[in-house]
């Protein structure tokens, strides 16, 4: 099962469309005791200026994952998204930050992810003796594999995977939506393309040519970058 290829194509669709928003660059105003202006302002990143001082409170709270969790956390993470030859790995990409920020910022998860971690050391003890971080590769996948497949799964694994499953998509979220997951995926942005036209080897092959006033009109690669006038009838000036 290639996971990176299962979510790159679950999430390229809509990581895109949820980073355009807000990027323009608008000058904060944020003081800690609240928003000096009412006006809707917002960060070079999106959010809006309340959003950062509750996101700043969320990180002054501190780790939500003990040591032993964290460890866990990293390496299941790199499981779910291991480093190839084109991209790093989940935690290269600050992934275990990220879930550990999500659980502050939205406590009705901490609860699953949690006792997830707990179950799944549970697991590991019961079939090799040792906790998951522990596990050699091979025990790991091996139990990953019975929760990683709903529709496989055993019903004494029920809880397994629902924990699975939102770790899973946390992973995802966590890796392509940051600059590591933005980049393997390619998305550039908006960006204004350069379109010459159609190829002279495809018009000949058709029989079709441009008509002198469209070659007239249409800015030629060498003048690109010039800034051009347009008289009332269409016509470029000078």
């Amino acid at each position: 099962m290639d996971r990176r290829k299962t979510i790159k194509t679950l999430l390229a669709g809509t990581v895109g469309a949820g980073l355009v928003v807000g990027t323009g660059g608008c000058k904060d105003d944020v003081t800690n005791e609240g928003v000096k202006n009412q006006s809707v302002q917002f960060s070079t990143n999106g959010q809006l200026p309340e959003e950062i001082i509750r996101d700043e409170k969320i990180r002054a709270e501190g780790a939500f994952f003990n040591e032993h969790e964290m460890v866990t956390v990293a390496l299941l993470s790199n499981l779910i998204i291991p480093a190839d030859e084109t991209s790093g790995s989940a935690t290269d990409a600050g992934v275990p930050d990220f879930i550990d920020f999500m659980m502050r910022d939205i406590p009705k998860n901490q609860t699953l992810i949690r006792g997830g971690l707990k179950w799944l050391d549970h697991l590991s003890l019961k079939k090799y003796e040792t906790h998951f971080k522990d596990a050699n590769a091979e025990q790991q996948t091996a139990m990953l594999d019975l929760i990683a497949y709903p529709d496989d799964a055993k019903p004494e694994h029920e809880f397994g995977v629902k924990f699975f499953n939102l770790f899973r998509n946390l992973v995802g979220t966590g890796f392509f939506t940051s600059k590591l997951g933005v980049e393997d995926v390619g998305y550039v942005g908006n960006r204004a393309n350069v379109w010459d036209g159609v190829p002279d080897e495809v018009l000949k092959k058709h029989g079709l040519s441009y008509d002198q006033r469209t070659l007239d009109v249409c800015v030629k690669p060498e003048d690109r970058e010039k800034i051009v006038e347009w008289d009332d009838e269409g016509n470029i000036i000078g």
